[in-house]
This record gives C-alpha cells, sequence and structure tokens, in this order.
C-alpha cells in the first residue's frame, strides 16, 4: 500500500463527502428529509463521519483494489456507499414503527451518488501520485 495515496485520498475523499453532504443533504434536499434541531447537530462528529468515510474508500482502494482513475473509482465508490447505507438505513430504521420508505430510497440513492463522486475522486488522486 501507498501509504501517502492512502493519506492525501483519504483527506481529499473525507473533504468532498462533506462538502458534497452540505450541499445535497444540508441545502438542496434539506426540506425532504425530517427537519432535525441544527443547534444539537454536531459538526465536528459529521466531519469526523465524512474524513473515517474518505479513509475507508482511500483504504480499499490503495490497500487492496489498486484502483487509480476516476471511472474505476466511480463504479467502486458507488458500489462500496451502496453497501453501507443499506446497513445503516436497515438498521437505523428497525427502530421506527413506520419508517417513511420514499426518505430510505431518496437517501440511499443520495448517498450511492455522494460515494461514487468520492470514489472518482479518490481513484484520480491515486493516479495523479505514484
Amino acid at each position: 500500500m501507498n501509504l501517502k495515496n492512502f493519506i492525501i485520498g483519504g483527506i481529499v475523499g473525507g473533504i468532498v463527502d462533506f462538502l458534497l453532504g452540505w450541499l445535497l443533504w444540508g441545502i438542496l434536499f434539506a426540506d425532504f428529509f425530517e427537519s432535525k434541531d441544527e443547534s444539537q447537530m454536531n459538526m465536528a462528529f459529521i466531519f469526523m463521519g465524512c474524513m473515517t468515510f474518505g479513509f475507508t474508500i482511500s483504504y480499499i482502494f490503495s490497500k487492496w483494489a489498486n484502483i487509480s482513475t476516476a471511472q474505476s473509482g466511480l463504479k467502486a465508490g458507488a458500489v462500496i456507499s451502496l453497501f453501507l447505507t443499506l446497513f445503516h438505513n436497515f438498521f437505523h430504521y428497525s427502530e421506527v414503527v413506520t419508517p417513511n420508505y420514499k426518505i430510505i430510497t431518496f437517501d440511499v440513492l443520495l448517498t450511492v451518488l455522494c460515494g461514487a463522486i468520492v470514489g472518482a475522486v479518490i481513484g484520480i488522486v491515486n493516479g495523479k501520485i505514484k
């Protein structure tokens, strides 16, 4: 594993994930999702979660998959984020009496889109840094 690719890819991927989340969930589709009290949201934890996702994708790409193009990163990022978001949503909504399937579906689609873009960016970073 190229440590430099892992670190730079993880940082760039995490920042891209954070910005995409802010744009998609925070601005463009904020009204679609249940409103949360923004004063209770911990931005540090949201940022750390995004960075964790970026480093997870970067680790997989640089350690196991040797992904170094935007196209292969896009595909792999989409698949990885699909499984991660299904995992998260299934457990999250297991505690809800009547889940809103429209919101679950839209959340999965947005997460796959974000994961695909993050994967593409990390793939580009891995291709640029040798």
